[in-house]
Formats: C-alpha cells, sequence, structure tokens
C-alpha cells in the first residue's frame, strides 16, 4: 500500500526537512529520547490519552510511558504532499500505518509542520485523522505527485499552460490546461486523474471547450508514463492516441504524443517537448541566463 520510495519531487524536498525520517528510525527503535529531541522546544505532542505535553522536556516522558505500555510498537510512514511556507517552516503530508503486537493495525492521515531551529529541522506539531479516501487510493496516485504545480511549454508561436492540484481529501488529480496560439486561446479544458481499484490501474478523463472529451489508461516504467487515449471529437470523430510523459527533475519533464488517429486515419506524431514549472523558468528569465 505505501510508496515505493518517495518520489523525486518530494524526495529532494524532504531532504531539506530530514527530521521526518530520523524521527521514524528513533520511534521504532523506541528510543524516548532520540525520538523527542526530533521536537522543538515549542512542540506540542498529543499523547494516547488526548494530553498535550510541550517542549522535549515533556515529550520525552510521554514517549517513554507510550513505549513501555506498548512494546514493539512500529510505525510505517509515506509523504505524499511537502509544501515549503517559507525558508524555515514546511508543511508534510502523509500517512502512517501503526503496528502493535497483538492488535490490529491502524492507518491515519497526518499533517506535520515542521519548523527550522538552530539552523536543524524540528517537529512542531503532527495532526492525525481517519482518512476519508482509501490510503491505497492516495498511494497510487502520489506516484504523480510530482505533477502539481504549475506547468508552461512555449515557443516563438504558441504556449500550453497547464495546472494540476490535488483535490479535496486526495481523492484525484485535478488539471486545467489552455493552448494559446499568438495572442489567441485555440483550445481549453480539464483532466481528472483517479485511481481505478477494480482495474488496479490509474485513469483519466478530459474535456474539452470545442465539446470533445476522453479517457486514458496510465501505465508507468521507471520515470516515464505511457496513457492510452481514446476520444470523441465535438464533432462525433473518434480520435485516439498514445501520450507519453517522462519525468527530468523536479523542475522539468517532456510530453510527446504519438501513434495519433482521427476516423482511422493517422496524423503526425507531436514531438517530444520540454514543460518546466512556471516557477523555474521565471527564476531563470529574473536571472538573465
Amino acid at each position: 500500500m505505501f510508496f515505493k520510495g518517495i518520489n523525486n519531487n518530494i524526495s529532494l524536498v524532504i531532504h531539506k526537512v530530514q527530521n521526518y525520517r530520523s524521527y521514524v528510525e528513533t520511534y521504532n527503535r523506541g528510543d524516548a529520547s532520540a525520538a523527542a529531541s526530533h521536537w522543538s522546544r515549542e512542540g506540542s505532542y498529543l499523547t494516547q490519552t488526548g494530553e498535550h505535553v510541550k517542549g522535549p522536556d515533556k515529550i520525552r516522558p510521554a514517549m517513554e510511558r507510550l513505549f513501555a505500555e506498548q512494546k514493539g510498537i512500529q510505525v510505517k510512514a509515506a509523504v505524499f504532499d511537502v509544501r515549503l511556507q517559507s525558508s524555515d517552516r514546511a508543511i508534510v503530508k502523509g500517512f502512517a500505518l501503526f503496528q502493535r503486537p497483538r492488535e490490529e493495525n491502524e492507518e491515519f492521515l497526518f499533517t506535520a509542520t515542521h519548523v527550522k531551529e538552530g539552523g536543524t529541522w524540528k517537529l512542531l506539531k503532527v495532526e492525525e485523522e481517519d482518512p476519508s479516501v482509501p490510503l491505497a487510493t492516495i498511494a497510487k496516485l502520489g506516484e504523480l505527485e510530482w505533477l502539481i504545480g504549475d506547468w508552461v511549454d512555449k515557443d516563438d508561436s504558441a504556449s500550453v499552460e497547464t495546472i494540476f492540484r490535488w483535490s479535496k481529501d486526495y481523492a484525484f488529480i485535478k488539471a486545467t490546461f489552455r493552448v494559446t496560439v499568438g495572442d489567441r486561446v485555440d483550445l481549453e479544458g480539464t483532466q481528472v486523474i483517479g485511481w481505478d481499484p477494480v482495474a488496479k490501474k490509474i485513469r483519466s478523463w478530459i474535456f474539452d471547450n470545442k465539446a470533445g472529451f476522453g479517457e486514458g489508461e496510465w501505465s508507468r516504467s521507471g520515470n516515464r508514463w505511457t496513457v492510452k487515449v481514446k476520444s470523441t471529437l465535438g464533432t462525433g470523430q473518434k480520435a485516439s492516441s498514445i501520450n507519453i510523459y517522462s519525468y527530468l527533475d523536479p523542475n522539468s519533464f517532456t510530453w510527446q504524443s504519438v501513434s495519433r488517429e482521427v476516423n482511422g486515419e493517422l496524423l503526425p506524431d507531436i514531438g517530444e517537448v520540454t514543460v518546466v514549472r512556471k516557477n523555474a523558468q521565471n527564476a531563470q528569465a529574473e536571472s538573465g541566463k
């Protein structure tokens, strides 16, 4: 159910917030002192009795009691969303599986606030909630977390702008896109990406402003995603294509479309283009590079 490793985009950010991994390791060792040292001076820890204790000096004995009462407790955690609110504050979202000897496992969504204290990332607070969406769904969609953000592909004659966002409770990934040719919007629409628990695959549904709609099936090979799309144009014609997304780094990926057909007639492929994050493009433009 949990990710097979953290996605590349998250990995680079979470590298700056290493407190997350280290805390899980010390928790699973049952080392209360080491675990408590991961909390900030203002850190607020919620005990299993519902009591909030503040600061490492109060958190350590609370964790000692926990480890004594629940010997062998283990936690597995996976992150699917990391947001740096500033250079010294980050919000980490993920899910955790608590395993206790001779008891049923418990699963929670968590939101962990990290702050930088003395140059080191520390936990400020952790909030848990029961998931409204199956965690397996979030885990599978989390493989596409690197798409979340604002993207642009631009040349001298046209530009394609795409925005990917998580939907409420991380049930879907929602996207909007706009194709501009010159100073005219040529095409725009929406896309919804979701996990099909029956077919065990990621699917997507797309709708455009020319009354076209379609459905895609996603498959993965390493950092390369292949989407087989079948659609109906607003004219009633049937179309199909294979769209390929290839992750390059946190700020860029490539996209191409091959095997394109309309009513059985082959169309030219759309060659590979590089799509970049808007903020990265803006930063590059401002630097003059």
